[in-house]
């Protein structure tokens, strides 16, 4: 019989750069356990932070992924939504080229993923605080 489990959690706050965020997650979401075959949507609710899966063996990984990202989309263009400070509007597009949601299958109560990957939080702001997932989960 299908069943969905939907939970909200709340990440701690992050620096700005990429941050490994799966155990934060899976942790807060003990029900993935108790699936045997389904699927995992994680939702962002904010739209200048962002959610990618990606390398989680080699943390010079993520410092490659802020160096492209910062010289993609730098602060020093002249932006015009700059009321909330000129890291806002780069975040904005950031958060635009990645991801707001991921969708990662569960099997015998763990999450699929491959080898290498895990679940990361893109914070590209300086200072963006606490930020919210949705997590929904459907399966058996």
């Amino acid at each position: 019989m299908t069943r969905w489990v939907q939970k909200e959690v709340t990440l701690r706050q992050y620096a700005r750069g990429c941050h490994l965020v799966t155990r934060e997650v899976v942790a807060q979401v003990p029900e993935i356990g108790e699936f045997q075959v389904g699927l995992m949507n994680v939702f962002i609710m904010h739209t200048s932070a962002s959610l990618t899966l990606n390398e989680n063996a080699d943390p010079d990984v993520l410092v490659d992924m802020n160096m492209a990202m910062n010289r993609l989309v730098p602060e020093s263009w002249p932006y015009v939504h700059t009321c909330e400070g000129p890291d806002d509007m780069p975040a904005h597009i950031k958060a635009s080229l990645t991801d707001s949601s991921l969708t990662i299958p569960i099997g015998n109560g763990k999450l699929l993923t491959g080898t290498w990957q895990g679940i990361y939080l893109c914070e590209h702001r300086n200072h963006g605080g606490r930020r919210r997932l949705i997590v929904t989960i459907q399966g058996e």
